[in-house]
């Protein structure tokens, strides 16, 4: 059994641990409204941008110069997953089931005979993937020294994307990120954003709206394409933000309140220990007395 004084240097610890889970938390509590507020914030042009994009891509199909970006290679043989996660962990399992989207998403990938490969936006991303498929890693980039996101970073991922495309060393690109819900909930999501997939109406435009364009569709796409994917990377980059901080928050609340009840249990039993120890020294004192 632990002597008084273990039991006291441990309390004494898990006291300072819950210090520091408390603080953690108020800390990801403060960031996440911002982060919260940045991530909701783009939501909408994001969505706008596919729709002006897809509107434009109906007018365009059929015809034979689509830009790559839309139509594709025509082919369907490597894929490439883009997988944002964070670069601190304590957020309980905010990292780990991106993650595992990813990994059962490349493995049912390899299991069609497809080459799959991995640009990973993250520390924690990298060091988990690495472990499974550390040869199919092409890239690698660390935010860590990033304090606020900008659109510059997710432009510089989206060109090293687009870059890659065009030497052909991928066919489909896939992002992963986790889209903030709530703070007790946040969902791993993929999405195609090379070739890009058009949703909502199937690709097909609106009977009630016709538009004319100029310069051409071609022309347009040309521009607002790389343009998109940098949107997608950046609203995946500022959900991740949210969705990081809102589940360390709820990860350092549980820690919180875990090392609430253990030092509760540990108090109960330094002071039943002490109680006993106290009893048998009165008890020891007693009988030399009588035995006197």
């Amino acid at each position: 059994m632990a002597s008084l004084k273990d039991m006291r240097v441990r309390i004494a610890s898990t006291k300072a641990t819950q210090k520091i889970t408390k603080a953690m938390q108020m800390v990801s509590a403060s960031k996440l409204r911002r982060a919260q507020s940045a991530a909701e914030a783009a939501r909408p042009y994001a969505e706008r941008m596919d729709a002006v994009i897809s509107n434009i891509a109906a007018a365009t199909a059929g015809m034979g110069n689509a830009p790559r970006l839309l139509s594709g290679t025509g082919e369907d043989k490597v894929h490439l997953l883009l997988v944002c996660t964070g670069e601190r962990g304590l957020s309980g399992a905010f990292n780990s089931s991106i993650v595992r989207l990813a990994r059962e998403h490349a493995l049912s990938l390899m299991a069609q005979g497809k080459e799959v490969k991995f640009f990973c936006v993250g520390r924690k991303g990298y060091e988990q993937l690495r472990r499974q498929f550390e040869g199919q890693i092409v890239e690698h980039l660390d935010l860590r020294s990033v304090r606020q996101l900008a659109f510059v970073n997710a432009e510089a991922i989206a060109q090293k994307v687009i870059a890659r495309f065009e030497a052909g060393e991928f066919d489909v690109c896939t992002l992963f990120f986790s889209r903030f819900k709530s703070v007790i909930s946040q969902v791993p999501t993929a999405q195609q954003i090379i070739p890009l997939a058009i949703e909502g109406n199937g690709g097909k435009a609106s009977a009630a709206a016709a538009y004319e364009y100029e310069p051409e569709e071609d022309e347009i796409l040309g521009s607002l394409l790389p343009r998109n994917i940098a949107v997608q990377v950046f609203r995946a980059l500022l959900e991740n933000n949210a969705s990081f901080y809102g589940a360390q928050m709820t990860a350092m609340d549980n820690a919180t309140r875990n090392a609430g009840e253990m030092i509760r249990k540990q108090t109960l039993i330094y002071n039943r220990t002490r109680q006993a120890m106290i009893t048998k020294e009165l008890i020891e004192i007693i009988s030399g007395a009588e035995a006197i």
